[in-house]
């Protein structure tokens, strides 16, 4: 009688997914840096109010998140930096990304939806940038800003999980700064993208944390 067929070697496919990239070298560790910035990508009204086309449910509770995290950075004098997306009335500077995603005409100049929330209005000493494309590096003054400020890394909360934020976070790689994105401190509108975005963007681009372990880390609490 024959002998049974030896078992065949475990494939990238059997194994779960986050030891499958591990295995495969991603997923290193780069650390919040000696000077963080907080970066709050584009969290404002238009993610947050149930009748809006651009409503996020987990929004309000990564708003909550992000204005702790922002006291948090104050408080230890890092630098806070809020970011919004803004257009002339029909989106003249929006360029494709405009005519790509019609729902952005509600971040047309005065627009009440373009507002952030009461707990995220930038406070005297905190920056602001106004953006009109995915990342809050592209065209904008961002990267030369953190660079004079000393900054060596970025803290991101804000929305989108699959867009803005990542966008964002891929670029600040690319200029020179450590990300880390704060897993409770981002949202999108559905758990699906925001669940892959967090996995990619930790195996490859920056840590995903969570706001009391980055809160701890600057109290001297955690690591």
């Amino acid at each position: 009688m024959s002998e049974p067929p030896a078992p065949a070697p475990a494939t990238a496919a059997a194994r779960p997914l986050a030891d499958d990239y591990r295995a495969a070298g991603f997923g290193g560790r780069l650390g919040l840096g000696t000077r963080p910035a907080l970066l709050v990508v584009d969290l404002v009204r238009a993610y947050l109010a149930p009748d809006s086309p651009l409503f996020a449910p987990a929004a309000p509770a990564a708003a909550a998140v992000a204005g702790a995290l922002a006291d948090s950075a104050r408080e230890h004098g890092h630098p806070v930096v809020f970011t919004y997306v803004s257009y002339a009335p029909g989106g003249a500077d929006g360029g494709w990304f405009y005519r790509k995603v019609p729902a952005l005409r509600l971040f047309d100049e005065g627009s009440p939806l373009a507002e952030p929330p009461d707990e995220l209005v930038p406070r005297p000493g905190d920056l602001t940038v106004r953006k009109q494309y995915p990342s809050a590096f592209f065209g904008t003054s961002l990267a030369g800003t953190l660079n004079a400020l000393g900054v060596d890394s970025v803290v991101v909360a804000g929305v989108s999980t699959s867009g803005c934020v990542r966008a964002t976070v891929v670029d600040a790689l690319c200029h020179g700064f450590r990300p880390a994105v704060v897993s409770d401190a981002v949202a999108d509108r559905d758990p699906r993208p925001h669940e892959a975005a967090l996995f990619d963007l930790d195996a490859k681009y920056g840590d995903v944390r969570t706001g009391s372990d980055v809160i701890a880390a600057w109290t001297g609490t955690g690591t």
